[in-house]
């Protein structure tokens, strides 16, 4: 059924209220033999047919209009096929935390994993990937740097895994977004990514005390003497509507007559002293490094790394993979991928 609101000279005026179809499932036609349909006084809205891309009308006329529930876009019938209409963007924050470095064996602290922060434009419909980097595994080669953490990676930005710390009959801390921290008295700490973190420290003089990893905000503590080397700092976000740090590096590994490095604010593990006391692993979804150890005869791993988003929850689609946390804060949507996923504007 079609009803008809038909001007053949002139214009309809006075119309209020609603106008539908007898059995409101019929088209309703506004036609004119020439000139224009005017909404010209209309203050309000027009609000055009929605849908999914699967509810698409069936039979086309060029020119039909709607909104795509499925992409977030207005779209057009162009005659041989639906067009955008225009680009919708929104701003979104983000937070991309790489893993953290392992330790070495008796020896240096893990580099925090590259931590990359700010904001940008998101285009709706546009699926985005998110890849969440794990930490760095620890070894028990004495000769060689604790694993270096995986790459976090989402909108097409990388934050670089972090380096490990060195073992004990190796000098030089492993370079990543923050390096790890050096042993074998004469080591130094492993270069940060700039922009994402910072250097490892030195180990001391002394064969028995080591650097710590470099964190995001501060670079890995070196060692005296008596003293290994703590993690440099993270960084603190409230991205989720909570204070809370990232990226801290692992603190540096004493023999039994020191004191062993702190870890950094920001899952880095505090460091082991001799065959008492074992270091302690970065934290989870941090991208802490983690501390440096002598106890089993291994380094201990570095934190998994953590992405997150902050969308308006007027713009937010619900449309993710990979399970993430979804949470409110304010007038924001916050999505926390602990494991790769994707998430569709």
């Amino acid at each position: 059924m079609t009803s008809i609101i038909k001007a053949d000279n002139g214009s309809v005026s006075g119309v209020s209220g609603i106008v539908q179809t007898a059995d409101n499932t019929g088209t309703l036609e506004l036609q004119a033999t020439s000139g224009l349909v005017s909404m010209a006084n209309v203050t309000g809205a027009l609000t055009v047919p929605t849908g999914t891309t699967a509810q698409r009308p069936s039979t086309l006329v060029a020119g039909m209009i709607r909104y795509n529930t499925s992409t977030n876009q207005t779209e057009v019938y162009s005659g041989s096929s639906w067009v955008t209409l225009s680009t919708q963007t929104y701003t979104a924050n983000y937070l991309i935390a790489a893993g953290g470095g392992a330790s070495g064996i008796n020896g240096g602290g893990g580099g925090a994993g590259g931590l990359l922060t700010g904001s940008t434009s998101l285009t709706n419909g546009t699926v985005y990937t998110i890849t969440v980097g794990a930490g760095g595994t620890g070894n028990s080669t004495r000769t060689s740097a604790g694993g270096s953490g995986s790459n976090s990676s989402a909108l097409s930005l990388t934050a670089v895994g972090g380096g490990g710390g060195a073992g004990d009959l190796l000098s030089s801390g492993g370079s990543g977004g923050s390096g790890g921290g050096g042993a074998n008295s004469v080591g130094t700490g492993g270069s940060g990514t700039s922009g994402q973190g910072n250097t490892g420290g030195a180990a001391s003089s002394l064969a028995s005390t080591t650097g710590g990893g470099g964190g995001s905000s501060a670079v890995g503590g070196s060692a005296s003497s008596t003293t290994a080397g703590s993690g440099g700092a993270g960084t603190a976000s409230s991205i989720t509507g909570s204070s809370v740090n990232y990226a801290g590096g692992g603190g540096g590994y004493c023999d039994n007559s020191g004191t062993a490095g702190t870890g950094g604010a920001g899952g880095g593990g505090n460091g082991g002293k001799g065959n008492t006391t074992s270091g302690v692993a970065g934290t989870a979804n941090t991208g802490g490094g983690g501390g440096g150890n002598g106890i089993g005869g291994s380094g201990v791993n570095g934190g998994s790394g953590i992405v997150i988003l902050s969308v308006p929850t007027a713009n937010y689609s619900g449309t993710t993979t990979g399970s993430p946390t979804v949470t409110t804060s304010g007038s924001n949507t916050i999505i926390q991928f602990t494991a790769s996923g994707s998430y569709t504007a």
